[in-house]
């Protein structure tokens, strides 16, 4: 099980927040980065970008493999909605599969997360190819 420090309330409002947004940008990078060793993927094997994006809002933090894209902010659908994951082609497919989501807490729980985008993208044990087509009605706390 990997190792994790304190953890982060990913739910605590960023925005009009400069000091707060900084703090969830750099906790959602190292939590990527964690959730990406968990999939299998080696640093080379996936893009980790971060947009802060205006003042009013929380920006989004993305990691971007060759078969996954996970994407997090603080929604206006609410945390259980922070987190996107889909499928996609390649690194730079920005559209990809049937959007997913997932509570922001998964982020302090990168194992748990990671076998939830395997089962829900159908990714094989190195998340490196893909085993099918991605599952579309797994939205964990998705808007109804």
């Amino acid at each position: 099980m990997t190792k994790t420090s304190k953890e982060f309330n990913f739910r605590k409002p960023v925005a009009y927040d400069t000091a707060a947004k900084e703090a969830f940008h750099r906790n959602a990078r190292r939590q990527l980065k964690l959730l990406a060793d968990a999939l299998g993927l080696p640093p080379e094997k996936f893009d980790l970008r971060s947009n802060k994006a205006g003042i009013a809002v929380s920006g989004e933090i993305t990691l971007h493999a060759d078969h996954v894209y996970v994407q997090v902010c603080q929604s206006l659908m609410g945390h259980q909605s922070g987190i996107l994951i889909r499928t996609c082609q390649d690194r730079k497919d920005y559209v990809g599969g049937p959007n997913n989501f997932a509570s922001l807490d998964l982020l302090n729980r990168p194992e748990e997360l990671a076998r939830r985008i395997k089962t829900v993208c159908r990714l094989n044990e190195d998340a490196a190819t893909t085993s099918g087509k991605p599952v579309s009605d797994a939205n964990e706390g998705a808007a109804p």
